[in-house]
């Protein structure tokens, strides 16, 4: 996992959604993450994957906006929402493989034209019979 820095985080916590009676009508608990990507320092191409890794979660002014509502506490809620705050982020610091083109061999090339060759004369078979 990726090391955050707790100045570059803000916390909110708000009412949450769903199953759980009263404590849901009574209690805070979803927990709102908000982190400022600009001050992460992160690399440009990293930064890139962010971007489209986070889609609608990354406001226009730089914060990357989690909300975690699965637990019916607020440090489980906290924890949760730090956990896929960092394991977005390390996924964006994940390179993907640089994808080598490959070419069929001449033999491949070979067996393709004589299948067709062959599914050809099969076709060809089919035509109307005359009787001349």
């Amino acid at each position: 996992m990726v090391e955050i820095p707790e100045d570059v985080l803000e916390e909110r916590f708000l009412a949450s959604t769903g199953p759980g009676g009263q404590n849901v009508n009574k209690v805070a608990t979803a927990c709102q993450l908000r982190a400022d990507v600009f001050r992460l320092g992160l690399a440009p191409d990293v930064y890139k994957r962010l971007k489209e890794l986070a889609g609608s979660r990354l406001t226009a002014s730089g914060e990357l906006v989690i909300t975690a509502r699965r637990f019916r506490t607020q440090e489980a809620n906290r924890q949760d929402a730090r956990e896929r705050l960092a394991e977005l982020i390390a996924k964006a610091h994940h390179r993907p493989a640089k994808r080598r083109p490959t070419r069929p061999s001449k033999a491949a090339k070979a067996r393709r034209v004589d299948a067709k060759k062959g599914r050809s004369a099969v076709k060809a078979g089919r035509g109307k019979v005359r009787l001349d």
